[in-house]
């Protein structure tokens, strides 16, 4: 999981949150869902230098998921 505070600017950060709604949004449709998780991966690996894994995602989705 992410150890450093990750900043980003603020249309990756919507797009974050537009994607984790359409994550949860997904149901039982496994392969839509990690599709969606891998988006996100890529973009977040774009301003993040360590390493981040499918399962990175999922779980930050996870954990936000009260907060939005």
């Amino acid at each position: 999981m992410l150890r450093k505070p990750l900043e980003l600017p603020p249309a990756v950060a919507r797009a974050f949150v537009r994607d984790m709604k359409a994550f949860f949004a997904c149901g039982h449709d496994t392969i839509k869902a990690d599709r969606i998780a891998a988006m996100q991966l890529h973009a977040l690996k774009q301003h993040y230098d360590g390493k981040l894994k499918l399962t990175d995602i999922k779980e930050m989705f996870l954990q936000m998921r009260d907060h939005v």
